[in-house]
């Protein structure tokens, strides 16, 4: 799957400033999004006539730091072998030896991230809360459940995508998981504080620090509102996980059901059930996968 650069072929007068190496994808200029790692961009797919996301990552950036590129190419090869309804899908990647860029194409989602998708619709209701939530699960539970197991960890509303025309929803942004064995033990520091359950400080955790992650990115979800965005520093906000404070959001969920489902999520990873325990929860079982995107 991952192809050393080539020469591009002709672009025919298409309004592409780049195209993949078998001539397939060409790249616009749009930005979609830019994180701390790649830019993503606008593409198209001119095989299956659809549009796609073109994934960059400048090598040039971390010529220091070999690790993150082995990371780069680990999230690369790890999408290659997830296939899952409600994982982002990976078509093709490639280095570009001349540019010295990584990229990847990737599925596009309409919508963008959820949490952009949230701002734009302030008025959401618990029930499409319940169907995105069901989603997400689903993707994790496909995640966890895998051989070997796969945990996400940093999993936000930043790095889940909608579409939201048919309400489907997919967990994206692998570069930070790692596969683990049979004892589904990890032990490296990694993660956005706001969203790190308290064991993943403590460098000794499994697959349920991502039940945490959801938890809070529900959280999220129902308030349009940064968790723990009260603190300042990330010194704060550890102090504040590691001892079992919630984030001050937490107060603002009316809804107690919610609320009460939001506290199974992050509770003590003794008590925190599993993906595939929480699509059994009362909560989500007014919301079937069969309803999803359905006009009701």
């Amino acid at each position: 799957m991952l192809s050393e650069n080539l020469d591009p072929p002709d672009e025919d007068g298409e309004p592409f400033v780049e195209i993949d190496p078998s001539g397939r994808f060409g790249r616009y200029s749009e930005l979609l999004g830019c994180g701390a790692v790649k830019k993503v961009y606008k593409a198209f797919d001119q095989t299956e006539g659809r549009d796609v996301a073109w994934n960059q990552v400048s090598l040039r950036n971390f010529s220091a730091d070999p690790s993150v590129i082995h990371r780069l190419r680990s999230e690369i090869e790890l999408l290659t072998t997830l296939k899952n309804d409600n994982i982002i899908v990976l078509f093709h990647c490639w280095k570009d030896n001349e540019r010295n860029n990584l990229n990847s194409i990737t599925e596009a989602c309409a919508n963008g991230s959820l949490r952009d998708y949230r701002k734009k619709h302030r008025r959401v209701a618990v029930k499409a809360l319940k169907k995105w939530s069901r989603q997400i699960l689903e993707g994790l539970d496909y995640l966890h459940s895998h051989e070997p197991c796969v945990i996400h960890r940093d999993l936000n509303c930043s790095n889940i995508f909608i579409n939201g025309n048919v309400v489907k929803v997919k967990i994206g942004d692998l570069g930070l998981a790692t596969i683990v064995g049979k004892t589904h033990a990890a032990h490296s520091l990694l993660g956005t504080p706001e969203y790190m359950a308290p064991e993943l400080y403590e460098e000794n955790y499994n697959e349920l620090v991502d039940i945490y992650s959801f938890g809070i990115s529900l959280l999220e979800m129902a308030t349009m509102e940064i968790p723990y965005s009260e603190c300042d520093s990330i010194v704060k906000i550890y102090k504040k996980v590691t001892t079992g404070v919630k984030p001050q959001a937490f107060e603002k969920v009316k809804d107690p059901e919610l609320k009460a489902f939001i506290e199974r999520c992050i509770g003590k990873p003794r008590a925190r059930p599993s993906a595939s325990e929480l699509l059994k929860d009362p909560f989500l079982s007014d919301v079937a996968d069969y309803d999803e995107g359905e006009i009701n």
